[in-house]
């Protein structure tokens, strides 16, 4: 037995090398932790399962989690926008791009791909359509794709080939996600849309026997599903070899099984039943869900931070600007003009996808969804409430300034006491105004994944279908904001404003006699 020991102790050796080497750690792996992108809007590959925000569930998910188990780390996802996901790589924010995304040549001159499932382009419509052969039977008719996909640039092809035979071109439109592609067929504004298979699969039940498949046209480019990774070493050779691994267990074969996608996937999930045109229990459901109560109070709390900080910075650029001219204005003029004229949702695209490009240390964890959201959009509202500011400013009566001289208070005495009570009651209104808009356009913030109350109900709709429900129980909330800071709106200028009008100048004459202002009635100063 002592001839065999150390054989047997070699042979121990090279297994255990071979096993860390069949599992060695690829670069992307950082911290620690492998990290996912994904725009989990796409059932059965990546949704939300439920109201939990954080139940992320389907195919990739799962196949996320075998790999992480498979290099023995955690797994953390990076829910964003179908678009952000390229750039969100890019810059680093994560190590792979798992969503359903098919492998094609344009995406791999940027990033490497590894293929780990098989499908199929499909062309859907209403039931009613009968099966066509080819793209030419589609020639004058509409056709919805998803936004940020290669579908239009293929159909663009098409289209230039129907021009050349002399036929009318397809009507492309495209839509941000792709449950409102399929909506768009459902409601009868577009003929029909283009997907792929595994999503009919699942959809089967949910869609009630509505919607079929009319043609399965044969796409290079659009039969597999990929892993994406930025370029680096061996990356690529690595998690090919994982995923070489967790097909060999069956570990790949039977998520293909529980998800019913793959080349064996041709029957669809549950039985077809006719729905209600809306459910009142879902709609209640959603309203008193603790889910929407968090996105409501996201919503709430990104737009009182973000018009907080835009008043502090609008305040001394105001003053600065109605002060006499100096080498400060034409900086202070063209950041006014830049944040105004500049599309808010370009501004929180740039602060999330591009400073990472510049400033790696924006990559890191801190750099939240919120605290994207907050800059950007302080800083955007700052440039409006600028505007404001200076207006109320310049309506006081430079009389109050040299009154207040006259008394021998100080520049800050009389700003305090003086000014600034009398430009709040000008500024008031509009300011309210300003933020009752900020409040609505937060929702641009679910672009980039802030849970706020727009996105809440985006990933409850793509997980269901039910469209009128969610969008009607986020449309209450909105309006119960809104309405609530109207109503505080109408009480603020019946105290601060139109009130004190008469009120004010009753007193005023039972008492002292007041200081002019301009453009209204007399007040104490």
């Amino acid at each position: 037995m002592r001839r065999f020991f150390p054989a047997l102790v070699l042979i121990a050796l090279f297994l255990s090398f071979a096993n860390a080497k069949a599992q060695e750690r690829p670069s992307f792996i950082e911290g620690g932790v492998l990290r996912i992108c994904t725009n989990p809007t796409l059932p059965p590959m990546t949704f939300v399962n439920g109201a939990d925000l954080s139940a992320l569930d389907g195919f990739d998910i799962a196949l996320a989690r075998a790999l992480g188990a498979y290099w023995r780390v955690p797994v953390k996802f990076e829910t964003m926008d179908f678009t952000g996901l390229f750039p969100s790589l890019s810059a680093g924010r994560c190590g792979l791009v798992i969503s359903g995304v098919l492998k094609q040549a344009s995406r791999e001159r940027l990033f490497d791909a590894v293929s780990y499932l098989e499908t199929s382009p499909v062309i859907v419509a209403p039931a009613r359509i009968a099966p066509v052969t080819s793209f030419e039977a589609l020639a004058g008719q509409s056709l919805a794709v998803e936004s940020g996909t290669s579908y239009a640039a293929r159909i663009e092809d098409i289209n230039r080939d129907l021009t050349a035979q002399g036929k009318p071109p397809i009507v492309l439109q495209q839509y941000p996600s792709e449950d409102q592609v399929v909506q768009q067929v459902l409601v009868g504004r577009v003929q029909n849309f283009l997907s792929q298979d595994v999503e009919l699969f699942y959809r089967e039940a949910q869609l009630g026997g509505k919607l079929h498949v009319i043609y399965s046209p044969k796409l290079p480019g659009y039969t597999e599903f990929a892993l994406y990774l930025r370029r680096a070493g061996s990356d690529r050779a690595l998690l090919a070899s994982a995923l070489d691994a967790l097909r060999q267990k069956g570990e790949i074969t039977a998520l293909e099984k529980k998800w019913n996608v793959g080349i064996a996937a041709r029957k669809a999930l549950g039985v077809a039943v006719e729905r209600p045109r809306f459910n009142t229990t879902t709609f209640f459901s959603a309203l008193f869900s603790m889910a929407f109560l968090k996105g409501a109070g996201m919503t709430l709390a990104i737009a009182l931070a973000s018009h907080a900080a835009a008043i502090v910075l609008s305040i001394p650029i105001a003053l600065k600007l109605n002060a006499p001219r100096s080498l400060w204005h034409p900086f202070l003029r063209a950041y006014v003009a830049i944040f105004r004229g500049a599309p808010t949702l370009l501004q929180l695209l740039f602060i999330w996808n591009a400073l990472p490009q510049f400033f790696p240390i924006f990559r890191e964890s801190w750099f939240s969804p919120f605290l994207a959201t907050w800059i950007c959009l302080s800083i955007n509202e700052s440039a409006y409430q600028v505007e404001i500011n200076r207006a109320a400013l310049s309506a006081i009566d430079p009389g109050q300034l040299a009154g207040g001289q006259a008394l021998g208070m100080s520049q800050a005495q009389i700003y305090r006491h003086v000014i600034f009570p009398q430009a709040l009651r000008v500024a008031l209104p509009p300011t309210i105004n300003e933020f009752i808009s900020l409040l609505k356009t937060t929702s641009l913030a679910s672009v980039i994944s802030l849970q706020e109350l727009l996105f809440i109900t985006q990933v409850q709709v793509a997980r269901s279908f039910e469209f009128t429900e969610y969008y009607a129980a986020a449309l209450v909330y909105y309006l119960a904001m809104v309405f609530a800071f109207l109503h505080l709106q109408k009480r603020i200028e019946t105290r601060f404003v139109w009130a004190s009008r008469d009120g004010a100048g009753r007193k005023s004459d039972k008492n002292t006699p007041t200081m002019p202002q301009a453009g209204g009635p007399r007040h104490a100063a």
